[in-house]
């Protein structure tokens, strides 16, 4: 088969069937070898794909059915793992902005972290809610919510690759803008080496405020780990202006802005 054919192969498992097409080119060209078998290549680019995509989400997230926010956010690994947190995160990532008659937040990877709205809007009543997702279901299953409840909220479907599409939603908000990048840079560096800085100088020209977060302790088990984030940390306090640096439930944020 032609590489073609290959990548839409991948797509025939369910899990795999609503990403991006720059996201699945990119993960397939990272394996693909000419002279390996076509079952090679379409494994090792699945493998790889459940991985960074899917390795946090339950199946049952895949089914696009309504949900209460607390069933969901109690599904999704990264977001159950966050639950009892989120009125202190969002406390502290806001607390500049609590009084704000117009505020954006524009959650890249966002996968089902739109359902925390609830905690949003305790924050701020004024909220608008905008993420940014690869895998389609999930798109589809937060845009349920929002629908369902009335929310000022929406998420796209486009990937984090695809650097003006996320300018362009950036851009077009009015009022403030904040921006999470939630659990998300290690998947990028996984994709593609020092992306994460490309994509963080752009989008902190257009932001009132970035919050960026990575775990600091194994999902389930719940144990500590050393982790080696020195290369973004150096990062941002060599080229923004750090705000706040916190630690909740095993993951550490860090909020910044331009100088």
């Amino acid at each position: 088969m032609n590489k073609k054919d290959l990548i839409k192969k991948i797509t025939e498992k369910k899990e795999f069937s609503n990403l991006p097409k720059t996201d699945l080119k990119i993960a397939f060209e990272k394996f693909y070898k000419e002279d390996n078998p076509d079952y090679q290549n379409i494994k090792l680019t699945r493998n790889f794909l459940r991985k960074v995509y899917s390795s946090f989400t339950s199946r049952k997230l895949l089914n696009l059915k309504y949900k209460d926010f607390k069933w969901v956010l109690m599904k999704h690994k990264s977001t159950k793992e966050r639950f009892d947190f989120y009125d202190g995160i969002y406390s502290r990532v806001l607390k500049d902005f609590e009084k704000s008659k117009d505020i954006s937040i524009i959650d890249l990877g966002s996968g089902v972290n739109g359902f925390s709205f609830e905690f949003l809007r305790k924050i701020n009543s004024n909220v608008k809610y905008f993420g940014v997702e690869a895998i389609g279901q999930l798109v589809n299953l937060n845009n349920l919510y929002f629908k369902k409840n009335k929310l000022n909220g929406k998420t796209y479907h486009f990937s984090l690759f695809e650097v003006e599409k996320v300018l362009d939603l950036i851009k077009k908000q009015k009022g403030k803008k904040i921006v999470f990048l939630f659990k998300v840079i290690d998947s990028l560096e996984v994709m593609k080496r020092d992306y994460s800085k490309e994509l963080l100088k752009k989008i902190v020209s257009y932001s009132d405020m970035v919050a960026l977060s990575f775990a600091t302790k194994s999902l389930g088990k719940r144990t500590k780990f050393r982790v080696q984030r020195g290369w973004i940390l150096n990062f941002i306090d060599e080229n923004f202006k750090k705000e706040d640096d916190f630690e909740f439930g095993g993951e550490r944020y860090i909020v910044f802005k331009k100088n």
